[in-house]
């Protein structure tokens, strides 16, 4: 059955935009899939490791192509675990609030962790590969004022997909949320059909 891992990066819960409009999505998307199945991972209540010590050491054993030391393992095992459900998921399911033109640490963090070599991606002489290919992903994306600068929110995601793989990537951009009640809930409400719409194709 069709697997969704549903990444939210928004610590606001109840009043965040890019959270109602991905619930919006995961409901339409389990419509059109009876039985599917929904992962979340919200990146402000799991447990994410620091990238340092033991688990910096596996990294570089790892391209290096040495055997990890025990404890290099079992750094490495909790990095494998996270990386393991983005294998398993047929879409992948972001939403992203912008903050100061990027995106929130705490997703920035999730990705430095699972994006490494045989994990999300793997490479030789030839190049860079992806090992995710043959999935989808759909970024929601919150935007407290219009576009009308250069923002490395969207920018990002698209290359992070790329780089593992990712070729089908789909944005629902919600705009203009701090530009009071009026304006944000008609850009929540247009949004929220964007991604009824988008759910029924993907």
């Amino acid at each position: 059955m069709p697997r969704l891992l549903y990444i939210e990066s928004s610590p606001r819960k109840q009043r965040s935009a890019s959270i109602e409009v991905a619930k919006v999505f995961i409901s339409a998307w389990k419509s059109k899939h009876p039985g599917a199945v929904v992962d979340t991972l919200d990146v402000w209540n799991t447990p994410l490791p620091e990238f340092d010590g033991a688990v910096l050491d596996a990294k570089y054993a790892g391209i290096q192509g040495l055997p990890l030391t025990p404890e290099q393992d079992a750094a490495w095992t909790q990095i494998r675990s996270l990386a393991s459900r983005f294998h398993e998921a047929d879409l992948l399911l972001f939403s992203v609030p912008m903050w100061n033109f990027g995106i929130p640490y705490k997703l920035k963090h999730l990705i430095d962790v699972v994006s490494q070599k045989d994990l999300l991606f793997t490479f030789d002489e030839r190049g860079l590969k992806g090992m995710l290919d043959g999935r989808a992903a759909v970024v929601i994306a919150a935007q407290g004022a219009s576009r009308n600068r250069k923002e490395h929110q969207l920018a990002y995601m698209d290359t992070w997909c790329e780089m593992v793989g990712i070729t089908e990537h789909h944005h629902i951009l919600i705009e203009k949320t701090l530009f009071g009640p009026e304006v944000d809930t008609q850009a929540r409400e247009d949004a929220s059909l964007a991604a009824i719409a988008l759910a029924r194709q993907v």
